[in-house]
């Protein structure tokens, strides 16, 4: 569907309302939600929220996000013989009653939510028990299930926070509305524009408040398509399809210049403007703002994004657009990731052959699902650099090894740290850059800037990251208005 779809709106005009996404730490903290977001400004109505999971809760569904550490999901996907998952669901099942009973202070209202998200649980798990079950005979395989599986289990924590955030703004005084978009008891199989577009054609945002569930069914699987960034392009289909006037991310925290915990809470500066190029860089590292191809959307529709702090309502937070180029040439941002894993293949024969190696190799990454951050390429070797876990990295080397006996294959658990701005022409910023890490005698392994000049990625030793962000960031944002030889002085 097109985004022409925006015309079958007739209970509101466009531009009037936005779409706002609350994430999973931010909808824990309740109270702060109600006060700092919904009731502040008092205007109540022409917004749409969308909704994550509490924090953690996808990851006991699923796997944990960062450790893989299996949940509900990754237990199950494990064989039909392992039935450790059900002990996952009874934990997950009492976790999340102990959020409600956070939630909820009055009897008949806690057994109202506990009946919604326990129904919920009961038929997973019967699901889970059946196909279980029907896999135990030679003719149906697991591995043939486990995306719609995924889906399912995907879609029970934000119908939790959704349905408890409409209820508990109700007995607030609001007109919340649980929209519903997981497709529970749905038996039509809708893309997602048309999935929208069905849910919100009879709401009238001028008197009612949707709240509406991060997870959304579609024919193709959102969870398929985005994985954990699910929640994100539901938020910005809404955004493209009802035509806002801006789409607003609540966070924990501001999108500032570097972590406040590495260069301190006094250095570090909530950035004021960038452009979704730096936003797509920030993703890259693992710090979104928001998933890049949900970004798309809104950067072709000329929708403004705002990335807020929840617990700084007052704030008027980042606002990110596409055409924001900073008419001073600087840095503004000073990010990376730990726990990098560099594949490096060299092989004597790859010489005038390297696309057919990077081909392969990279066919190999995508079996493994394993995310690329950054890859160099010389005449006889490439090396891509993986945010994955170590078994991952293990398989993909067992698999590389076997594809090249004769090749060399190394591995090494690396740090990136980048210089990231929206317009970064800066003459002699490399070598200042270089400069500064070599004062505190951090070695570059490799680094990488391209054309675009949106970015400078350095490749570290893993234990000299916190000392390179600081010194970066004294470097090229704390002082960039002083002389640049100070920077050497850190």
């Amino acid at each position: 569907m097109s985004d022409d779809s925006r015309k079958d709106y007739p209970n509101q005009p466009l531009n009037q309302h936005t779409v706002e996404k609350i994430g999973g730490t931010s909808m824990t903290n309740y109270t702060a939600v109600r006060d700092n977001i919904v009731l502040n400004p008092s205007e109540r109505y022409q917004r749409i929220f969308v909704v994550s999971a509490y924090g953690g809760v996808t990851d006991g569904l699923l796997e944990h996000k960062k450790s893989g550490q299996p949940g509900i999901y990754g237990r199950f996907a494990n064989g039909v013989n392992d039935d450790s998952w059900r002990e996952s669901l009874d934990e997950l099942k009492k976790r999340l009653f102990e959020l409600n009973a956070r939630f909820f202070t009055d009897e008949a209202s806690l057994a109202q939510a506990n009946d919604f998200i326990g129904e919920r649980l009961g038929a997973a798990e019967r699901c889970l028990n059946d196909l279980q079950h029907l896999c135990e005979h030679g003719h149906f395989a697991l591995q043939a299930h486990l995306d719609t599986v995924r889906e399912m289990l995907a879609s029970i924590g934000e119908a939790h926070s959704a349905w408890n955030m409409a209820t508990l703004l109700r007995q607030s005084g609001v007109n919340a509305v649980f929209v519903d978009l997981t497709a529970w008891s749905d038996s039509q199989h809708l893309e997602l524009d048309e999935r929208i577009v069905e849910a919100f054609k009879n709401i009238d945002l001028s008197t009612q408040l949707p709240i509406v569930t991060g997870y959304a069914h579609s024919k193709q699987g959102l969870m398929k398509s985005f994985d954990r960034g699910y929640s994100e392009m539901t938020f910005s289909r809404i955004a493209v399809i009802t035509g806002v006037r801006e789409a607003v991310i609540h966070k924990e925290f501001h999108l500032s210049s570097a972590d406040p915990r590495l260069v301190g809470e006094e250095n570090a500066v909530p950035i004021g403007r960038t452009n979704y190029d730096v936003a797509d860089q920030l993703a890259n590292l693992g710090m979104e703002a928001i998933h890049p191809r949900a970004a798309k959307g809104m950067r072709q529709s000329n929708i403004p994004l705002r990335v807020k702090n929840t617990f700084e309502p007052d704030h008027e937070g980042t606002l990110i657009t596409g055409d924001y180029v900073n008419t001073a040439p600087r840095v503004e941002i000073i990010a990376g990731r730990k726990g990098v894993y560099a594949i490096e293949l060299f092989d004597q024969d790859m010489a005038g052959k390297v696309d057919e190696y990077d081909r392969e190799i990279l066919a190999v990454l995508r079996r493994f699902k394993a995310h690329i951050v950054s890859k160099d390429i010389n005449a006889n070797t490439v090396t891509h650099y993986l945010a994955t876990n170590l078994k991952t990295v293990k398989r993909i080397s067992d698999v590389l090894e076997e594809k090249y006996p004769e090749a060399d294959l190394k591995q090494k658990r690396v740090a990136l740290v980048s210089a990231i701005g929206s317009n970064m022409q800066v003459a002699g910023i490399l070598a200042q850059t270089v400069t500064a890490l070599a004062a505190k005698n951090i070695s570059v392994l490799a680094m990488h800037q391209s054309m675009r000049q949106v970015d400078m990625q350095f490749v570290i030793e893993e234990d000299d990251y916190d000392a390179a962000v600081q010194s970066l960031h004294h470097c090229l944002v704390e002082t960039q208005q002083e002389n640049q030889s100070a920077c050497v002085a850190v």
